[in-house]
């Protein structure tokens, strides 16, 4: 227990020093190349992600939320999946708040918001997560120098957890890569 409050201390303290403009930069290419270049079956575009702690929320010009909840256009949405029925997962998007008291935490869109979107989950999905692929997701299993999760796990896993902060790939209308954020 001491090990993991230890290693959540040591990753809030990188985050929030000089090195978060450094792991932000990398993350840049950590998704995609994740997908690409390890050997992950998954075949899909490099896209440039967001700052994984990004302040704003991210939208989607092309998107009409008048037309109920649909897909988002491909590319990688900084967001947290809330709700999963059968193969489709519903999301949104978030931002990074700083805190006060704390390091900080994310938030979705103001309520009353529709900026919500729904895409089938793909059965080769790229699930790279950062508490690892246990119940207990005791383990942190995230890259030190960007914060994003890198163990992969089973679609299973993903199917089963929702709520978590991730870069959410979604390509051709289906999600395709979900990289959890790690957050103290």
């Amino acid at each position: 227990m001491r090990g993991l409050l230890a290693a959540g201390a040591a990753v809030a303290v990188v985050l929030s020093s000089g090195v978060a403009a450094h792991a932000a930069h990398a993350a840049h290419a950590a998704p995609a190349a994740a997908g690409a270049s390890s050997g992950y079956a998954a075949a899909f575009p490099k896209f440039k992600a967001p700052k994984p702690f990004g302040a704003t929320l991210q939208s989607d010009p092309k998107h009409d939320f008048t037309k109920g909840i649909h897909s988002r256009h491909d590319g990688i949405l900084r967001g947290r999946i809330t709700e999963i029925r059968g193969d489709v997962a519903e999301y949104e998007p978030i931002k990074w708040k700083k805190g006060t008291e704390t390091e900080g935490y994310f938030v979705g869109p103001p309520e009353g918001d529709v900026m919500a979107y729904a895409s089938r989950v793909a059965k080769d999905v790229v699930y790279l997560s950062a508490f690892g692929c246990g119940k207990s997701e005791a383990g942190m299993t995230v890259n030190r120098n960007t914060g994003l999760g890198n163990k992969r796990c089973p679609r299973s896993v993903l199917m089963k957890r929702d709520g978590k902060p991730a870069l959410i790939t979604v390509y051709k209308g289906k999600i395709v890569q979900v990289q959890e954020i790690w957050t103290p």
